[in-house]
Order: structure tokens, then sequence, then C-alpha cells
């Protein structure tokens, strides 16, 4: 097709790329994630470019993609990309809002109970002992716990819901744009900020990397929390301070860390005093990573892409037209 935008995929696994392929043979699909500069060079000609958050578009890589006039994202975030330079040049950004809130709401709680109930510790224990014990493994259930939310959107709605309804959890909840209607019907109260720090066994966080937002969780927050509070964060590294966290485990006033996002997620060289605490469980940001999710993610992107081309408004706009 001689006038055929160009598009360029980033990022995208092996197993995922025929899908990409059926919808649009004529793009450029890159199996991993690129550097601003290799973005550059990669999609020198590109009109359309899909990434995923592991690709950062700062004001320079911007700049240097003379003919992008659309960036989707494949996530929910999109603190990767400079919105000021996007909207300098008018090149239209989208994200995915809704490919896998269950998906990550089901994560929250894998990490908690997996965590709380010594589910690593007790396969370790097995594979490296002859007795079959349980010296050392006592856990600490959820039922009348309560369990403190920042963010109420999809993800933060979906963990209210399980928690109250399926572990008989308090759920309180802060978030700047409350919805009394969305609280009624996940079964969770709204309160504020500082309350959530003050009274929660349990803080989960599931707001955007923002300005506002960025160490939301730092020494001071912390130190309004309760003794053994536990920390959750599948949302972005960025949100907590690890140098304040990696104090309030040492001294005890946090107990546990269940941490699916880093800061440094390029550079764990940053991270290793809070990787390697023995009360920290991390993961390499696979809270979305579900089959179900994924076709859905690709699926939700796709469609966007095409209102775009059919001069329509796509999903998930964010800046642009």
């Amino acid at each position: 097709m001689k006038n055929f935008p160009r598009i360029l995929f980033l990022d995208v696994l092996k197993e995922d790329e025929l899908l990409v392929r059926k919808k649009f043979p004529e793009a450029k699909i890159v199996n991993h994630a690129l550097s601003d500069d290799e973005i550059v060079k990669a999609g020198a000609d590109t009109e359309i470019l899909c990434i995923s958050y592991r690709c950062k578009l700062d004001k320079e890589a911007i700049a240097g993609l003379k003919n992008l006039k659309l960036i989707v994202t494949r996530s929910v975030g999109y603190d990767h990309i400079d919105l000021v330079a996007t909207r300098e040049r008018k090149i239209s950004v989208c994200n995915v809002p809704d490919y896998g809130a269950h998906v990550i709401s089901e994560f929250v709680f894998a990490l908690l109970l997996s965590g709380l109930r010594q589910v690593p510790s007790g396969n370790v224990q097995v594979e490296n002992s002859k007795a079959f014990s349980s010296k050392g493994l006592r856990g600490i259930a959820l039922k009348g716990k309560t369990l403190g939310l920042v963010g109420t959107g999809k993800i933060g709605a979906n963990v209210a819901r399980i928690a109250s309804l399926g572990f008989l959890m308090n759920v309180i909840a802060y978030d700047p744009k409350p919805d009394q209607e969305l609280a009624r019907a996940n079964h969770f109260r709204y309160t504020r900020l500082e309350t959530i720090w003050k009274n929660s066994d349990i803080i989960s966080l599931h707001c955007p990397l923002l300005p506002t937002t960025k160490h939301i969780v730092n020494a001071k927050s912390i130190s309004l929390m309760k003794k053994g509070v536990v920390i959750i964060n599948t949302s972005r590294g960025g949100i907590i301070d690890a140098k304040a966290l990696v104090k309030a485990i040492k001294n005890k006033k946090v107990s546990h860390a269940f941490l699916d996002v880093l800061e440094h997620e390029n550079d764990l060289t940053q991270e290793r005093e809070l990787i390697n605490l023995p009360q920290v469980i991390v993961t390499p940001h696979i809270a979305f990573f579900a089959d179900d999710s994924m076709g859905k993610m690709y699926e939700s992107a796709i469609t966007s892409i095409k209102a775009f081309l059919n001069k329509k408004p796509p999903l998930g706009l964010i800046s642009g037209v």
C-alpha cells in the first residue's frame, strides 16, 4: 500500500508479533525496548509509534522523530512520555486505560498472600530441609485488617471489592477526585490521605506517577503510619522514596514491602539494598503480564491506531486530537 503510514511497534514479544502483523503487515516491529537515540534511528520516518512503558520518550527523542503524529503507549501510565514536548509538536498521545485492571488486582493479592503467609520461605524450607516443619512460618491473616488504598481508579476499585467481599477487610481509600457511587459499589469509604497513613494495617498504592505523587511515600508519611505496616506498590516505582522505605524496614516501622515496580528499574544497582532485605518481595513489573490482559492490551492499542487513521477519536486519548 503506497501511502500506508509508517508505523513502528517497539518492545513486542515474539509471541505477540503475529497479532500485530495480522492488523498491520507493513508495520516495522522491534522485539525489545530501545533507548532514546535508538528510537530516533529506528523511527526516523515513523508517523505512528506504539511503545511499552519501558521505552522512554524525552524531549530530545520526540524532537528527532520529525514525522511523528501519534504515540500509543501499551500501558495505563504515561510518565515515560514528555507530554510538554508532544503538545508543542501537536503529536497525539494515547494509552490503554482498561486492559488488565482485574489482572493487576489479582496480583496485588498474590503478593500480599505470598508474603504474609510465608509462601516463598515455606517453599525454600521444604526444598532445603529434611523436616516438613512449619517452624518460623507463622503468617498474618487478612480478615479484619484495615486496607488503605491510595488511588481508586479501576485497579484500586477492584482491589477494594476483592478485599472487602473476599477477605472481609475494612477498606478505606484516598483519591483527589472521590466518587461516592464507586465507593458504594465496591464496598469502601473515602477518607483523607493522612488518615490512610495513620489507620491502615496495609497500604496499597494505585495512583499515577505525577509531580504531586512522586515520593508520596516518604520519611514524613511513613512516620505517620502504624508500626508494622505493610506497603504494596504495583503502580510506579517513583511513588516511593526507596531510601526512606529501607530505613523504615530496618527500624521495623514497616514490616513488609511487596513491590512490582522500582524507581530505577533500568539500574538495579541503585535498588539493591532494598531488594536484598528479607522483608521485601520484588517482582519485575509483571502485575499486568497475563494471557488475558496482553491480548486486550494489543487490541486496544490497535483500535486506537485504526481510529486515528480514520480520523476518529482514539481510545485513551491523553493529549492531542
